[in-house]
């Protein structure tokens, strides 16, 4: 049962609607941005902490052209914000595709943020406190009275915030699943069925991901991800019999509006 022709918005106002949405996203970052600058020392200092605790003493970062500190300075800063603002930035995505949602799931923005940014947040603090150290402690082990480490400021920062990223985007798995199983893609039992290769496609992740090529930091990130596609099972069949639900109140609601549409009237009598 699909909703009536009339109720379908022309793309014109989704292309509206996506500037609209991407002007307050845009806005939100700047606003975070501004703030986070102004505390960009002591956020270089909690990003750069997971090396400098592995490095040996009397070791320093450098930079080796002159405006690769204020860039690093900047992408800090950027990357604060898109965390601090997270939030706001899923409040908007929501608002983008909630048109597209019957009435009764509108209704989930709250969870939907909430989550999200549990998972999001949840991701990055994985990824700096339990993957991080290990894989930077496995580098700076080749370092000997003759080699002495000195890393660039932007290799160690792109390396950093893309695995950081990187973990909090996977760890969004079951809020994709959630949507997914809602359009129809996929359903608890076909993520059942290929649970082995989703598990190939995990470790193939996690090795792609994962800074250093030794297998603990690969396990690191592998684990976690098998417990959240366990998790995305769960979820799918929760959404699924949502789902099928919302769609048989959806149809029998329209079915009897066209019920009273064939419905002649009855003249009134003088």
């Amino acid at each position: 049962m699909t909703l009536p022709a009339d109720e379908k918005l022309p793309l014109t106002s989704h292309l509206e609607e996506l500037r609209k949405r991407l002007i307050h996203v845009f806005v939100a970052l700047g606003i975070g941005f501004t703030l986070c600058y102004m505390f960009k020392d002591w956020l270089f200092f909690v990003v750069t902490r997971p090396l400098i605790a592995v490095m040996p003493k009397n070791s320093f970062m450098i930079f080796t052209s002159l405006p690769e500190a204020f860039f690093t300075y900047m992408k800090i800063s950027f990357f604060s914000s898109l965390i601090l603002t997270s939030p706001y930035i899923l409040y908007e995505i929501w608002k983008f595709v909630s048109p597209g949602l019957y009435p009764k799931e509108k209704r989930y923005v709250l969870p939907f943020v909430f989550f999200s940014t549990l998972l999001f947040a949840g991701g990055v603090l994985f990824g700096y406190f339990i993957a991080l150290p290990p894989a930077f402690k496995f580098f700076v082990s080749f370092s000997s009275d003759f080699l002495k480490p000195m890393v660039s400021m932007r290799e160690y920062l792109s390396l950093a915030l893309k695995f950081l990223l990187a973990f909090g985007l996977c760890f969004e798995l079951p809020v994709f699943v959630f949507f997914l199983t809602k359009v129809g893609v996929v359903n608890a039992r076909m993520l059942s069925s290929q649970r082995r290769y989703a598990i190939l496609i995990i470790f193939i992740v996690a090795a792609v991901l994962t800074p250093s090529p030794d297998a603990v930091s690969q396990i690191l990130m592998a684990l976690p991800l098998m417990v959240l596609y366990e998790v995305s099972i769960l979820v799918s069949r929760l959404a699924g019999r949502k789902r099928r639900g919302t769609l048989e109140e959806t149809g029998n609601e329209i079915d009897r509006k066209e019920e009273e549409e064939d419905i002649p009237e009855t003249p009134k009598a003088e």
